[in-house]
């Protein structure tokens, strides 16, 4: 009889397996270099995507079945050390750039703002209807506009759009790895 706690490890336990016909169908087929340093490949990557999607993150493991004539324990360390960098390194990159961005966005939001009070301030000093005061308002209000609902875009938008490549990469860098033979 299984216990009830060994039912909840199962439960959390979130797997995504992937059938290989060889090592290298994980690795990039122009990247000659040995299996720690080999660049992944896109095929691979967009798969397991698919794969990682929707499921929890807590628990996953990354199951890899290779066939059991061409397995290899030594390169399965390898790879499995290679896959792991991969991800920890991917989502630090991520994370890095997730961060730089949003900085960015405030400071077009910040930017436009100021812009918006210059207008203001100068459209208000002028106090006199003619071309400069036109002119001031013509340029000086749509990049206010502009500024600011593009850093608000950015701040809202975009982090929508990239959730998804945040999570695989969160998810899969404290992933167990395991090769199973077939």
């Amino acid at each position: 009889m299984v216990s009830e706690s060994s039912i909840k490890n199962i439960l959390n336990k979130t797997e995504i397996s992937l059938v290989l016909d060889t090592y290298d169908d994980i690795f990039s087929d122009f990247d000659p270099r040995p299996y720690n340093e080999r660049a992944l490949s896109e095929d691979f990557l967009t798969a397991a995507k698919r794969a990682a999607r929707g499921r929890r993150e807590e628990g996953m493991d990354l199951h890899l079945l290779i066939p059991k004539a061409v397995r290899n324990t030594a390169h399965e360390e390898l790879i499995k050390q290679r896959l792991r960098e991969y991800f920890k390194k991917h989502y630090r990159l991520l994370r890095k750039e997730y961060a730089g961005y949003r900085r960015h966005a405030m400071m077009l939001v910040l930017a436009g703002v100021i812009i918006g009070i210059v207008d203001a301030v100068v459209l208000s000093t002028i106090n006199q209807a003619g071309i400069l005061a036109d002119l001031v308002g013509i340029i000086l209000t749509p990049a206010s506009w502009y500024s600011v609902w593009t850093g608000f875009d950015h701040l809202v938008v975009r982090p929508r759009e990239d959730a998804a490549e945040e999570a695989f990469y969160r998810k899969l860098r404290e992933t167990q790895i395991s090769f199973t033979p077939y």
